[in-house]
């Protein structure tokens, strides 16, 4: 069962208005990274189903999770149907996103009060994903569609949650292109963990890449 519900989820999201996305077939590398994260500032992580057996090492992470990071909302993502999404939430996901929308996972994160955030490119795909209960909605790939679109759907729909993934990068300029735009939150992968930073171990560096990109959409908040 998730450990928190979707509005302590949401809360948690919003607060520090950064979620990690990040995937590693070995679950002691995963370990370490959210434990960076987490160090860092992070109240928020979206591990991905990517790799084959994705879910034998999310289970060991929520377990580690759990104990060393308590107050971390471990979510899965690129889920696109629902019997993954409720794999995962029997694993003890906090939160499921995906690349696309699905409004059959909607049913089954709502059944468990699972918040559900799916990819949207459009306007109108945001609407129809709020309508079956998505309250946080993705805007994906973010760095095809850009914070116009963003600045754009606010402005007619300004109760819209939104988290960009897709080309956002820990750096000041691009964070607070995205939060002045209206994002609620901030997707990050690659370029928060770079390979030879995973490779090198240097899990220190991550925790200070978080430290900063955290400052920098505070800072873009006020």
């Amino acid at each position: 069962m998730a450990k928190f519900d979707k509005i302590a989820v949401l809360a948690k999201i919003g607060e520090t208005g950064m979620v990690p996305v990040f995937y590693h077939k070995d679950a002691e590398v995963a370990k370490k990274v959210v434990k960076a994260c987490y160090d860092g500032g992070v109240r928020a992580f979206e591990f991905t189903n990517r790799g084959d057996f994705a879910h034998e090492v999310f289970e060991e992470v929520v377990k580690f999770a759990a104990k060393e990071c308590p107050e971390l909302a471990l979510g899965v993502g690129s889920v696109v149907d629902p019997a993954t999404a409720a794999l995962y939430i029997q694993l003890g996901a906090c939160f499921v996103v995906g690349p696309l929308f699905n409004p059959e996972i909607s049913k089954i994160c709502n059944r468990r009060l699972v918040a559900y955030t799916p990819g949207c490119g459009s306007v109108s795909e945001v609407g129809a994903a709020q309508e079956t209960g998505c309250d946080l909605c993705k805007i994906f790939p973010g760095d095809v569609l850009g914070p116009n679109l963003v600045k754009g759907l606010m402005a007619p729909m300004p109760w819209s949650k939104l988290m960009v993934t897709g080309g956002v990068s820990p750096d000041e300029q691009n964070l607070t292109s995205w939060i002045k735009a209206g994002v609620y939150c901030v997707g990050m992968g690659s370029k928060l963990f770079p390979k030879d930073v995973i490779a090198a171990e240097n899990w220190q560096a991550i925790t200070d890449k978080c430290v900063e990109a955290l400052g920098y959409i505070a800072k873009a908040r006020a």
